[in-house]
């Protein structure tokens, strides 16, 4: 039945589909009952003063067709009228207060639940998706819920209690009248329900324009000095341009889909009201109906006017809601696909070697080997340097070692345990990992530097500057490590943004510290100050350095050299050399020796 209704309403053949997402967007209001309660008691109690109404006017126009009749009781109708007047309005105060207080705690509890699923999924997802998709679910789509439960059920409600009870009053009062009073209902509600399969569309492509729009914006804020340094601003302003005008046509759409059935809504409206004055002037004449009985038919329609004209604003917020609930749910119902649900051994408290065994990884299921049969082993307190061509898997054995993602097949182990059956709050606590892609929230310099514990205090967060090589420099900033840094670090240089990322990561004191090519901004005498202090401070930690110039991974204690996601080359710099192969062949290059890479290789 409830398919059947929906079809009816303008929902097609995913009828089914459309009638679960209004059910769920629904049940998101149940913890709410005390003002859900209120809303249904607020809107009963409306309706029951708006129905009041066309009784008492009713009355009234009959009392002054009698003769007689003293002004005492039109008086004592003109004080129930305006009672009944304050009353209504009163009520359908505490309906809308109570229905916009659901939508808003729904709208909050939904933002929480996005932004907690957000953080869930995992790098495959992120790396999958439009940021700007996202942000488009998080803000536009979450108020399109919203805006469903505080508009949409609440005139729904009034929809239904106000032609509910006015049928059974005018039934009472005269059947004939009653028809020709309510002949209008379902022909507005049929055009509605047109209207909401046609506005479903619109909001649909709409809102993937609106995240195309979002990207466009959110690239040209984070590139701007790209943009600029290219002088392409005229190209970005028409790229922007171009978004928007696609977005303007498909709202220019859906205004006009909305007017002309607001048209036609009105026109049948207008055209029942018609008919009632006809079919009660006929029914006067044949003395079957007073004027009074009139009056009341026709200021019942003029109460069921608004509600009923607001049911193209019901299937709009409902049409709406569909496709704005779906894209909400696809994120809240994914699964990641790194899960530490059924994680249970803890991680050992001495022994921190890391093993790689025989790990194979690819992105897509059908997608090539990123990473094919690699195997090693980092055992506490020596250093492992990785080096290899663009795209060769040397950040992805980083992520497999913090478990940002899982090996597709062999193991990777810490202290003996499979990294899948610890949790990732241990994994990532014990493995950190400072990426190439440096990140800086606008914040105080301090505050960057302990993200990782905020109550660590002062003195620790300038030990780990000053092993970073960064203390002597914040010292100087004007507020010191109070400085707020901007947008992505825009007050640091490369360099400075680098060590502060590094300090960052010493703060949150992993016992194997992942330097992904982190280093690459920094002189070779910064690089070397850096490496004796890490040494320093803390020599039983272990340590990955990645990075394309060799110089930074020359003391490492083993050096792997990666092709295509395989090991072709391993051990000491000064073995990988002697060797001759293709470690030595870049050395040779990085030291102006020979030309080419290629050709020293061959």
């Amino acid at each position: 039945m409830a398919d059947g209704l929906l079809a009816t309403a303008g929902f097609g053949g995913d009828a089914r589909a459309a009638f679960s997402t209004l059910l769920r967007v629904g049940r998101l209001s149940l913890p709410y009952r005390a003002s859900l309660a209120l809303m249904l008691v607020g809107n009963l109690l409306a309706a029951s003063a708006g129905l009041a109404l066309p009784h008492l006017l009713g009355e009234a126009v009959d009392q002054l067709s009698r003769p007689g009749q003293g002004p005492a009781s039109l008086v004592r109708l003109a004080m129930l009228l305006a009672a009944a007047v304050a009353a209504r309005g009163l009520f359908q105060m505490l309906a809308s207060f109570s229905g916009e207080r659901v939508g808003q705690l729904v709208a909050r509890d939904l933002r929480l639940a996005y932004f907690d699923a957000l953080q869930r999924l995992g790098h495959g997802f992120h790396d999958a998706i439009d940021p700007g998709d996202l942000i488009t679910r998080g803000m536009l789509d979450i108020e399109g819920v919203r805006g469903f439960i505080e508009m949409g059920v609440q005139r729904l409600l009034q929809i239904t209690l106000l032609t509910t009870a006015g049928a059974v009053v005018l039934v009472a009062a005269d059947p004939v009248m009653a028809v020709a009073t309510l002949a209008c209902v379902p022909l507005i509600a049929w055009r509605a329900g047109r209207m909401g399969l046609q506005l479903r569309i619109a909001w649909t492509r709409l809102q993937r324009e609106m995240a195309v729009l979002t990207r466009v914006m959110e690239e040209n804020l984070h590139g701007s000095r790209v943009v600029r340094a290219f002088s392409a601003t005229a190209h970005e302003l028409s790229r922007f341009d171009a978004a928007s005008g696609r977005a303007l046509a498909l709202s220019d759409d859906r205004i006009r889909v909305r007017a002309r059935a607001m048209a036609s809504i009105n026109a049948s409206f207008y055209a029942a009201m018609l008919a009632v004055l006809g079919v009660g002037a006929w029914r006067i004449e044949a003395g079957m109906l007073t004027l009074g009985e009139l009056t009341l038919c026709l200021a019942f329609m003029t109460v069921l006017q608004l509600p009923v004209r607001q049911m193209s604003m019901v299937m709009n917020s409902a049409a709406r809601a569909v496709s704005s609930g779906q894209r909400v749910f696809d994120i809240l119902d994914r699964s990641p696909v790194v899960d530490d649900t059924e994680a249970t051994q803890q991680l050992p408290a001495q022994d921190w070697a890391l093993v790689f065994d025989r790990v194979r990884f690819r992105h897509a299921a059908d997608g090539p080997w990123v990473l094919d049969d690699i195997s090693f082993t980092l055992s506490p307190g020596r250093t492992l340097g990785i080096v290899g061509a663009s795209g060769s898997g040397k950040s992805t054995i980083a992520a497999l070692a913090a478990r940002l993602y899982d090996p597709d097949a062999g193991r990777v182990t810490l202290g003996g345990i499979d990294l899948r059956d610890a949790s990732l709050s241990a994994v990532r606590g014990t493995v950190h990992v400072v990426q190439q892609d440096l990140f800086l929230f606008d914040d105080a310099a301090r505050r960057n530097i302990d993200y990782a514990r905020p109550d660590i205090g002062q003195a620790a967060v300038r030990d780990a500057a000053a092993v970073a090589q960064l203390d002597d420099h914040v010292a100087r900033l004007p507020e010191g490590y109070d400085t707020r840094v901007g947008e992505r670090g825009s007050a640091l240089s490369g360099g400075q943004r680098q060590r502060m990322t590094i300090a960052r990561g010493l703060i949150a004191d992993p016992r194997i510290l992942i330097l992904d090519d982190a280093t690459s901004a920094l002189d070779s005498a910064t690089e070397a100050a850096f490496r004796d202090a890490l040494v320093a401070r803390d020599p039983g930690r272990s340590t990955i350095l990645i990075s394309h110039r060799l110089t930074s991974l020359a003391h490492a204690d083993e050096i792997l050299v990666l092709d295509r996601g395989r090991i072709v080359e391993r051990g000491t710099h000064r073995q990988l050399v002697e060797r001759g192969g293709r470690y030595a062949a870049l050395d040779r290059h990085q030291r102006g020796i020979v030309g080419p890479v290629a050709e020293a290789a061959e």
